[in-house]
């Protein structure tokens, strides 16, 4: 590590464990003091994670929260194989900041294979994982530890040296390559044999929902009219949203998407996840995607499947997809997937599975606005998928969120009122509060403002349902299984077990 970055030892902070005040506030509150005091200058390294917890006697994901205020206050900087730093960008801003500050103006404090763009320094290793770790119990965040492989490295290699042969832009709909590899992946992972032809490459589950919801507008001439379960993700109700779409919510129970309460003539859309419910982990009956199937054909509807984290199942396999239902020529199932589950978010990089008849709408769309993933990221993807390295690595995650979903059962046990709901699969957890409904959720209020300042990550399950005449009896927590590190995981686990036996 150089002299620039090498983190300055012997920081003022203490923490009072009598204090009503949480522990990573009395951190953050410490190094803040000691930024401003100039004890640690711009472009300067902080303690490892690690080694403050340690040396503090504090779990590290306490550390951690703390770090992650202060980065998102523009205090701290998170380089990427470089450690946490003193945002470089206080030089500018800071009186006396010069050669007083101890920064040399003219070269950066961030080394330049440092930088969030990456430039100089080849994708191939951890960089391209992200450097912003979420919070350790917030849902949807995966575990991408292990991804970095021989097959990951050779495929970026391969993608790297293509550029140097031909450097050509992505064709709009995909690379034919990665195309043929997503629906080959489709028939052996989600049981839907489709042609590469009715696969489209986008930048993700919410990419490929506005174009969609794009090329149907264009052929409506009018606000679409799109169904969404509740409770359901409420990032999916916004997507909609400011598609310009209007949003209905549909009722879902403990199977999925409520199919005798559907209504008729008034739906150009609906977004369901039939494999596995967001948030309450459901899988729709044959009986009811079928009836979904008719009632579309009936009424003109176009379903969207998410198919979310339906992979990750870790008892039995995976469910087929509604698309292999439909008609791969006049159907009405179009599938949107993402890798960022898989994989890593940092790709950015899903599909999208449409019958020939809605492709026909969304082609023309996406050809006239272009492709959004580079031609590299396609490349590398495309050969690391035919490694067979994918499925081999989803298998070992899926050990390890068992692991995990084991232990949440574990460490909640035996909390009053409180119980985890049966899960199958996914990235979450949901518990649920049991009593009287009005004190239920009193009780989720009180968990989540507790929780809060402790950057813990825990979502309250009430914020998932639009409808105001909801079930008043569903009310609790939802938290994520995924992050790399084991230990934070389980110390978060904890600290929400004691705010739960305190609340």
């Amino acid at each position: 590590m150089s002299a620039r970055t090498r983190a300055v030892s012997g920081l003022p902070v203490h923490i009072d464990r009598s204090s009503s005040s949480p522990l990573p506030v009395q951190i953050a509150a410490a190094l803040r003091e000691a930024i401003d005091a100039s004890l640690i200058r711009p472009g300067e390294a902080v303690p490892a994670t690690r080694d403050l917890s340690r040396r503090l006697g504090v779990a590290r994901g306490v550390v951690v929260a703390a770090y992650e205020q202060l980065i998102a206050e523009g205090y701290l900087a998170a380089a990427q194989g470089r450690g946490t730093l003193v945002h470089p960008d206080l030089a500018r801003t800071s009186p006396g900041a010069g050669a007083g500050a101890g920064v040399d103006p003219a070269r950066p404090a961030i080394p330049v294979d440092a930088r969030p763009d990456g430039e100089g320094r080849a994708p191939t290793d951890e960089s391209l994982l992200g450097a912003e770790r979420p919070a350790p119990l917030a849902p949807g965040a995966p575990i991408t530890e292990g991804v970095v492989s021989s097959a990951w490295r050779s495929a970026w290699r391969e993608a790297a040296a293509s550029l140097e042969v031909a450097a050509t832009v992505a064709p709009p709909l995909g690379d034919p390559s990665l195309r043929r590899e997503i629906a080959e992946h489709l028939r052996r992972m989600r049981g839907t044999p489709r042609a590469a032809a009715d696969v489209l490459v986008t930048a993700g589950t919410r990419d490929g929902l506005w174009l969609l919801l794009t090329a149907l507008g264009a052929t409506r001439g009018r606000t679409l009219a799109v169904g969404v379960e509740d409770p359901g993700l409420p990032s999916l109700r916004g997507a909609v949203s400011r598609a310009g779409a209007s949003i209905i919510a549909l009722p879902a129970d403990a199977l999925g998407l409520d199919t005798a309460r559907l209504p008729d003539g008034m739906l150009d859309a609906v977004i369901v996840t039939p494999s596995h419910q967001y948030p309450l982990g459901g899988s729709l009956p044959l009986a009811r995607r079928r009836e979904l199937l008719a009632w579309a054909h009936r009424n003109g509807v176009v379903i969207i499947e998410d198919d979310f984290d339906s992979e990750l199942r870790y008892t039995g396999t995976p469910l087929p997809t509604l698309a292999a239902l439909d008609d791969a020529e006049r159907g009405v199932v179009v599938l949107l997937g993402t890798f960022s589950r898989t994989i890593t978010p940092a790709l950015s990089a899903g599909y999208l599975l449409a019958p020939a008849g809605l492709r026909a709408l969304i082609e023309p769309v996406r050809r006239d606005l272009g492709g959004p993933v580079s031609s590299v990221v396609q490349s590398a993807l495309a050969a690391y998928l035919a490694s067979g390295e994918l499925r081999r690595h989803t298998v070992r995650m899926l050990r390890r969120y068992a692991v995990r979903r084991d232990l949440v059962s574990e460490r909640l046990a035996g909390a009053e009122r409180a119980r985890v709901r049966p899960m199958d699969g996914g990235l979450h957890a949901v518990i649920e509060f049991s009593g009287d409904p009005e004190r239920a959720r009193r009780r989720e209020a009180d968990v989540i403002a507790e929780a809060e300042p402790m950057r813990l990550g825990v979502q309250a399950l009430g914020r998932y349902w639009q409808r105001t005449d909801r079930d008043a009896g569903m009310a609790g927590l939802v938290i994520g299984v995924g992050g790399d590190d084991d230990a934070a995981f389980d110390a978060a686990l904890r600290e929400l077990r004691g705010i739960l036996d305190r609340v």
